[in-house]
């Protein structure tokens, strides 16, 4: 794969995740860690956009290495006249490592985002990510939701690389002369990620960009769900004084699961329920029987009524 054909791809994905782009004024904001992957989207970014530009990196403060890591992403972004700044939490990560420092990660990005007035962030996702996260998901039961995977765009992110190969963004890389950072948690045997890559590297003859396309294709599947699911809820989906009704519930079964997990939310919206613990309201539900999860009070019926239970009082 040469410098340019990959430069073409990424104009090619940029200007389909961001069609107005080129017409407007807007800054777009890169996550940069200086592994290969997220060197790459530097690289490339400065390469189509040099001027509209800025880059963050995070110091989780879970390695000692991290702050030399962040400086050097803030030698190359200063050689190249890239804003570039580091940021760090204000407390220690604790419990799920992988989860909080994630969860840290975009919180202090959101952050970065906003004082800086910065239209859109992209991150180095790309198509191995792509991959593990499918098969990851497979192994948890994930349903089409979860199978969806990593989203070319979700909000104000995008992710320009997600169809391209990790060893083509590390090969324009060294073909800059740079040689990028290996983060040794991505040797941990620990992190099921890490075992799933370990796993994959063994088949070849794949094309990994495929994995892309999958998830894409589930996406689609996904918001054409929810765009009929959309419809029967405006058919037959009453919010009520006291909650909700569900008027009619005949419909195939994952219809009926979104129809009532909206139900709960018109309820409750910071309810999430677990998938087994909804199936089993559905079931009693569909007996005729009347039962709670969390504290929403669901009777079924021909049509099922979902309310807030009433406040205990104490004593």
């Amino acid at each position: 794969m040469t410098e340019v054909s990959l430069q073409d791809r990424f104009a090619l994905a940029l200007n389909k995740l961001l069609p107005d782009f080129a017409d407007n004024s807007d800054r777009l904001g890169l996550a940069v860690s200086g592994g290969p992957d997220s060197l790459a989207l530097l690289l490339l970014a400065h390469q189509h956009s040099p001027d509209r530009i800025a880059a963050a990196s995070v110091d989780h403060g879970l390695r000692p290495e991290a702050r030399a890591e962040c400086k050097f992403v803030a030698s190359l972004c200063a050689d190249r006249g890239i804003p570039h700044e580091i940021l760090q939490p204000a407390i220690p990560i604790r419990g799920s490592i992988q989860a909080e420092a994630r969860k840290v990660r975009y919180t202090l990005l959101g952050g970065w985002l906003e004082r800086h007035q910065i239209a859109w962030l992209a991150t180095a996702h790309h198509a191995d990510d792509q991959l593990e996260t499918l098969v990851m998901r497979i192994l948890r039961g994930s349903g089409l939701d979860g199978m969806s995977a990593i989203r070319s765009r979700r909000g104000h992110i995008i992710r320009p690389l997600l169809h391209l190969a990790k060893d083509e963004l590390a090969e324009f890389v060294a073909a800059q002369g740079i040689t990028p950072i290996d983060d040794p948690s991505n040797a941990d045997n620990s992190f099921d990620r890490v075992r799933i890559r370990k796993a994959l590297a063994e088949l070849q003859g794949f094309n990994v960009s495929n994995a892309s396309q999958s998830a894409a294709a589930l996406d689609d599947s996904r918001t054409a769900l929810q765009w009929a699911v959309d419809q029967q809820a405006d058919q037959h989906l009453r919010k009520t004084g006291t909650g909700a009704v569900l008027e009619r519930w005949d419909f195939p079964h994952e219809i009926v699961r979104r129809l009532v997990l909206k139900s709960l939310h018109l309820c409750d919206p910071a309810l999430s329920p677990r998938g087994a613990q909804l199936e089993r309201t559905i079931s009693a539900l569909q007996q005729g029987q009347t039962v709670t999860i969390g504290d929403i009070i669901c009777k079924g019926g021909k049509k099922w009524q979902f309310s807030k239970a009433p406040s205990r009082r104490s004593s």
